[in-house]
């Protein structure tokens, strides 16, 4: 997927890397091996020939850096592919506000699930998060990292982000969270099934008032929400592309999907 991308080269725009595809260009290596074969518009074929070149080096360096400065940040889902066994699913949940200080419980899920919790083991998420390559959220562009950042701004926030409220629209597909994992067929466990951002924010405030088990209930929904993040990210990378490639549009979005070409993407 990311080796079949053109879009990080300089010059070359959608309609300029379809026509890549339909020429033949299948991937990087196929222009490589052959530049005089395809046409590239405006960019000069010299300095598509470079950035080609140094995006094999990025891959094979696992330089994330490299693609999240030439990619806009609704593309990173391209980079997934590569990418995801460096990947932090991440949510976090409050106190009701947007500070910083508003944080109670960050959760991580990368294959395990790892909690950060207010007034205990919160601090460890400053270096942890710096293991990760990619970042995957639902709307985390809108809230969970603009938080983060103010918490801990000493951390380099350079990290690939692939905020799934991006393809999720671009495939047509409408709702939170919880009503996109009803689509992908995916069930809670009973005893956090229906709650919602607001029971998050009761939960911690009991936890504070020291009712028994509300913390575990409330670290058991966060575990929920950042493990069913993987499922719908593996999910909508694919059908993203099929989109992209083949302007074959999932089930799921076809009551109201975006132009084929949408800027969304």
């Amino acid at each position: 997927m990311l080796e079949q991308t053109f879009l990080h080269v300089p010059g070359i725009g959608r309609d300029t890397e379809r026509s890549l595809w339909e020429q033949g260009c299948e991937n990087w290596q196929t222009f490589l091996d052959n530049p005089s074969d395809f046409r590239t518009g405006s960019a000069p074929k010299a300095s598509v020939k470079s950035i080609l070149k140094k995006s094999q080096d990025a891959v094979a360096a696992r330089n994330h850096q490299f693609f999240g400065d030439l990619l806009r940040t609704t593309d990173h889902w391209r980079t997934w592919d590569v990418f995801k066994d460096k990947c932090a699913y991440l949510d976090i949940e409050t106190d009701g506000g947007r500070t910083g200080q508003a944080v109670t419980v960050i959760g991580i899920w990368d294959g395990e699930f790892r909690a950060y919790v207010a007034n205990d083991n919160i601090e460890n998420f400053r270096s942890d998060i710096t293991n990760y390559s990619m970042v995957v959220s639902f709307f985390g562009s809108g809230f969970d990292l603009p938080i983060l950042m103010k918490m801990f701004r000493s951390v380099v926030w350079d990290h690939l982000h692939l905020d799934l409220i991006h393809p999720a629209r671009a495939l047509g597909i409408r709702g939170g969270l919880k009503k996109i994992e009803g689509m992908y067929g995916i069930k809670r466990p009973d005893h956090i099934l229906g709650l919602s951002g607001l029971d998050a924010v009761r939960l911690w405030r009991e936890h504070r008032m020291g009712r028994k088990n509300a913390l575990q209930t409330l670290l058991d929904y966060n575990q929920a929400d950042v493990e069913n993040l993987e499922i719908i990210a593996r999910e909508m990378v694919t059908e993203m592309w099929d989109y992209t490639r083949h302007g074959v549009l999932c089930e799921r979005g076809k009551q109201q999907p975006l132009p084929f070409g949408s800027p969304d993407f």
